[in-house]
């Protein structure tokens, strides 16, 4: 009787063919990721257990986009051996935990800022290869839902947020939002917000159904539709016009970029957002908010009498 082999040889960088795609990309991640550790050194404790490698989430991260994995414990349970080649984890290594991600993310890496300084490290790469122009923009924004049931819904004044079941990182994100807010804005308050996540809006955008939801806000350099600035709001128009003067101002900070013309849709299409964009010599092409847009956002009476000296005079709708 033949007896098995008791043991074997196994080279993980054997089995990843050349022509994989997270073997293309690693060279450009390695390069992107190379300040890492030192920039997150001061969020980080001398003394302790050893904290799981920065580096290695991160790097779980983007084989999560790349693939399409959207939930973080889905990513910890499919680790498959390209996974762990390109996240450098040998086969014996343990992966973390789902949950270390959440406490990372809404901890030492937000405040660090450390996945904005990985993004724009990735655009200046793009740079560098010559796939941004940084002539023309287009801006536009998705909607995204909630995790916030939209049946549960409430008005702002039927809420009381000093009740234990309200102590929560959102809500007192919220809270401290309305403190921050401009007094002297024209804004009205909503009325419907979610008393789980009252960041989100109450939307019906998009054409979906009436639901809780935000607005990923997305500046694209129209050469090569590279992504150059993003930015999440509450998925509102007035929020996402906003958005777009803030991602303009800071790619024209922190990366020296500033488009010769924008182009956007109808939301985009206000008088006012049109002045600002003109004003520091952005050419728009956006076509212009009209009549029956506007009214169907604010609708007004089917007409109106204007009083010229002693004649009233009517004016139709429009």
């Amino acid at each position: 009787m033949l007896q098995s082999q008791l043991f074997y040889l196994f080279n993980l960088e054997e089995h990843i063919p050349k022509d994989h795609f997270l073997r293309r990309i690693n060279p450009i991640v390695t390069r992107v990721l190379a300040d890492l550790r030192e920039q997150l050194a001061p969020f980080y404790s001398d003394i302790g257990r050893p904290s799981i490698d920065p580096e290695l989430m991160i790097r779980m991260l983007i084989v999560g986009y790349c693939y399409g994995i959207r939930f973080e414990r889905r990513l910890c349970e499919e680790v498959k051996l390209h996974h762990r080649w390109f996240c450098r984890l040998e086969l014996e290594d343990k992966v973390p935990d789902h949950s270390t991600f959440s406490v990372n993310r809404h901890g030492r890496f937000r405040d660090s800022d450390i996945f904005r300084q990985v993004f724009e490290a990735v655009v200046r790469a793009c740079m560098d290869a010559g796939l941004v122009k940084g002539e023309g923009f287009a801006v536009d924004a998705s909607v995204i839902e909630a995790d916030a049931s939209r049946y549960h819904g409430k008005a702002p004044g039927e809420i009381d947020w000093s009740a234990p079941e309200r102590q929560t990182r959102a809500v007192a994100e919220f809270l401290t939002a309305l403190d921050d807010e401009d007094a002297d804005a024209a804004r009205k308050p909503p009325k419907v917000i979610s008393p789980v996540d009252p960041c989100s809006a109450w939307t019906a955008k998009a054409n979906k159904r009436v639901q809780f939801g935000y607005g990923l806000n997305y500046l694209i350099d129209i050469k090569y539709a590279v992504i150059v600035d993003v930015e999440a709001t509450p998925a509102r128009t007035y929020d996402e016009v906003a958005a777009t003067k803030t991602m303009i101002h800071r790619t024209q900070e922190r990366l020296g970029l500033k488009p010769d013309w924008l182009a956007a849709d109808t939301a985009y299409g206000t008088g006012k957002f049109l002045h600002w964009v003109i004003g520091p010599g952005i050419t728009p092409h956006t076509p212009v908010l009209g009549h029956e847009q506007a009214r169907r956002r604010h609708p007004v009476a089917r007409g109106l009498y204007l009083r010229s000296g002693a004649q009233p005079q009517h004016l139709p709708s429009g």
